[in-house]
Formats: C-alpha cells, structure tokens, sequence
C-alpha cells in the first residue's frame, strides 16, 4: 500500500474536468487508487461521479491511497501528474 496527499489548488475543486483527467490517469495502473476527502468521504478514482460527489474544494487535502502491483509506479505519476489538474 503506498499513500499520500495533495492540496487541491484549483479554485474550484474537484468539479468534472479535473476528476475526468484524473480518472482516466487512474486507469492506466493495475492499482486500485482510492481518494479520501478530509468530509470524510471517499472515492475510487475509476468512478467519475464519486468523485465528484465527494465535495472536494479548494484548499482540500485529499488522500490518495494506492494498492497494487504498480501502487509505487503510479503513486509517483500522480503525485506528478496532480499539479497539473487540480
């Protein structure tokens, strides 16, 4: 299990467009890639309109949790790739 956290930057959330990129990112890896919000809630990241559900802001800490056999892999591309979308 490899896990860590991002502070969303983007001024509005986690709305569509971002969760849309992540998503399909997430989809590239053999992991499972699960985001956690600090309400509480949690998503896979596979799943569009959970994570859009989960009410993720601006200023949000979300944690990502990844378990697989590319967890190492892919933790390290997203921790890349977040900046870019969120």
């Amino acid at each position: 299990m490899k896990e860590f956290t991002y502070v969303i930057q983007d001024p509005v959330g986690l709305h569509a467009r971002p969760a849309g990129f992540l998503l399909r990112r997430a989809k590239n890896y053999h992991s499972s890639v699960l985001v956690k919000a600090p309400s509480g809630r949690e998503a896979n990241a596979a799943k569009l309109m959970a994570l859009m559900s989960m009410g993720a802001k601006a200023g949000d800490t979300l944690t990502f949790i990844l378990e697989g056999d590319d967890e190492e892999v892919a933790a390290a591309d997203l921790q890349q790739y977040l900046p870019e979308i969120l």
